[in-house]
């Protein structure tokens, strides 16, 4: 039993003759009728009578021809999935983020160009997202500090730092900003590991030899921003990884200004229209945010 056999055996019932199948399967009629004769003799039973000339299906040819039938869509189906990740028309494009932002403004930009395209987000820690993507849970995946790994097609989306947040109404809330040295003296928030924000805050507490121990350990940033508005404490995050304004300043942390690349990336053996017209939407969402001299431009 195979795909061909069954194709064969449904456009002979449809058609009423091997030519005609023959013409709609476009192959030679030889082969059509080899395939309804090998299908005949190993299971024994007939599939066509003849009558004026016509080839009219028996009951069990009807039987097999249903099968049939939701074979072929099954086929379409299956041509569907294949062909979707390769069109701009009704593609789908699956995206792994680390943070809310710029991943989100990113995506609403690509999604303007290309409205058609099923689009579907993933969340997750730093780890999360590289994993999803090396394992090809996610087609592209945007993130700070992205592993420089020759198995990686990446583009630049922006560069930032990690900042802290604190509640307006602490003391801390006046300053622009603040050190590590100032910071160990009040209840902190920290990520779980994984989070690329929380590397970069362990970096810079070992490198201005301190060892703090947190209040919280969270596992996602915005739990760490509800805990930061509650007033439990100090946080951290990236300086664009969202676009909420509300409650919490941003201070600049001396030993935290070195500035990361965020980056889209995705396997290297991925080529498709789909991933070309993301990296496309990237790069012109960077020249955007940058000024006519190449630099950021303040957000």
């Amino acid at each position: 039993m195979t795909l061909s056999r069954i194709r064969a055996v449904n456009a002979v019932a449809a058609s009423g003759s091997f030519a005609a199948a023959a013409r709609a399967l476009r192959i030679s009629q030889p082969a059509v009728s080899r395939q309804v004769r090998e299908l005949e003799t190993e299971y024994g039973v007939r599939l066509f009578d003849r009558k004026n000339g016509v080839l009219l299906p028996t009951p069990v040819c009807s039987e097999l021809c249903d099968v049939a039938e939701r074979m072929a869509e099954a086929e379409r189906v299956a041509t569907r999935i294949l062909t979707r990740h390769n069109t701009l028309l009704n593609g789908r494009l699956t995206v792994g983020l680390g943070n809310s932002m710029p991943g989100m403004a990113l995506i609403a930009a690509f999604h303007k160009r290309h409205p058609s395209i099923e689009i579907a987000v993933e969340t997750g820690s730093h780890e999360d997202v590289t994993r999803a993507v090396l394992t090809r849970e996610v087609d592209i995946g945007v993130l700070p500090d992205v592993p420089r790994d020759g198995r990686f097609r990446r583009e630049l989306l922006m560069r930032q730092n990690v900042v802290a947040i604190v509640h307006p109404d602490t003391p801390l809330a006046a300053a622009r900003e603040v050190s590590c040295a100032r910071l160990v003296r009040e209840p902190l928030i920290f990520r779980t590991r994984g989070s690329s924000t929380q590397r970069v805050v362990d970096r810079a507490f070992r490198a201005a030899g301190f060892d703090p121990v947190p209040l919280l350990t969270l596992d996602t940033r915005d739990a760490v921003y509800e805990a930061v508005v509650n007033g439990l404490g100090v946080g951290f995050m990236w300086r664009h990884g969202t676009a909420r304004t509300d409650v919490v300043r941003r201070l600049t942390v001396p030993e935290m200004v070195k500035e990361y690349e965020e980056s889209a990336f995705a396997l290297a053996d991925e080529k498709s229209l789909l991933h070309d017209a993301f990296f496309a939407t990237v790069r012109a969402f960077r020249a955007e945010q940058e000024g006519p001299d190449g630099r950021e431009a303040p957000c």
